[in-house]
């Protein structure tokens, strides 16, 4: 089937929870499957970020219907309330998008001593997921889409010290705790196909996606005619974070997309159509994944699988 990113499958019927669905990426993964007809839910801190886009979605997309549930990823002891809140008996597919980036030193921690990044971008989506399972079994053929990042591809995990408390370096620690959860997302698979059920999990990034490249959605984001024209030079290699979230998106709709799988741009993975890449060889070792499934099954207490 040709995929376009402009006629996406209907999708009535469908309800999809998106973490981080306020702003960025997120915002456009939530807006681009609310006009395919699903039901999305913003799951995010601020009750007014949320609103903000849930308007600004249904200005884009008359009768789109958008929910919220309050989420913070940081906070393992908060994430049953939010399952519960969602009071769905069914939930189709979960994009894990939400995330945290430092750029500069000192490093923070969650109330639970985790470092921020790990604790939020990994540990919190892990916890997550073994919540949200019964509702996405409840559903036929469910998707957890988990949204990593290009920065990823050049790092490797120190299973040693997870949590850089040893070593701390901030981007370096953000690509880590993305690349921790791309490896989640692969070893969850294996694990769900192990004992047989009908959640599948995929994998996707956004390429690189900038503000300054990405169309306004006031008050949401607002673009000002001075940063696009500075970002112009950029779109032969990167693109913004409307073009970001197809992967993400195609990730959830395509009915050929299989567990397991990695999306992303196709253009040197940063930029254009999505499309179904190679696993990197640095997300390819079962053992490294099952090692780290262990070591964050014992930071939270949780086991999805």
């Amino acid at each position: 089937m040709t995929w376009d990113v402009h006629r996406l499958p209907r999708a009535e019927g469908k309800t999809i929870l998106i973490t981080g669905g306020n702003a960025g990426i997120g915002y456009f993964v939530a807006e681009q499957l609310a006009g395919a007809g699903a039901t999305v839910v913003l799951g995010c801190r601020s009750a007014a970020k949320a609103e903000a886009a849930r308007a600004s979605i249904r200005h884009r997309v008359p009768g789109a219907r958008v929910g919220h549930v309050p989420l913070d990823l940081a906070d393992l002891s908060a994430l049953k309330a939010t399952v519960d809140a969602l009071e769905q008996a069914a939930l189709d597919a979960v994009v894990l998008n939400a995330g945290v980036l430092l750029d500069e030193p000192p490093r923070r921690e969650t109330a639970a001593g985790h470092e921020l990044m790990f604790g939020t971008n990994h540990l919190g989506h892990f916890a997550l997921t073994g919540l949200l399972l019964p509702v996405l079994a409840a559903a036929p053929a469910a998707r957890v889409v988990t949204t990593g990042s290009f920065a990823a591809k050049s790092e490797h995990l120190d299973l040693d010290d997870p949590q850089s408390t040893l070593d701390y370096r901030p981007k370096r620690a953000y690509a880590r705790s993305k690349l921790a959860q791309m490896c989640f997302g692969l070893e969850l698979d294996r694990r769900l196909r192990a004992a047989g059920s009908t959640v599948s999990s995929v994998v996707c990034h956004p390429g690189g996606a900038l503000d300054s490249l990405t169309p306004s959605r006031p008050p949401v984001h607002t673009r000002t005619a001075g940063e696009r024209l500075r970002g112009l030079p950029l779109a032969a290699v990167v693109q913004g974070k409307e073009s970001g979230a197809w992967p993400a998106v195609r990730a959830v709709l395509d009915p050929a997309v299989t567990g397991g799988q990695l999306w992303g741009p196709r253009v040197f993975g940063l930029r254009g159509l999505p499309r179904l890449e190679p696993v990197w060889d640095n997300l390819g070792d079962p053992a490294v994944a099952a090692r780290l499934w262990a070591a964050s099954a014992e930071l939270t207490g949780a086991e999805p699988v």
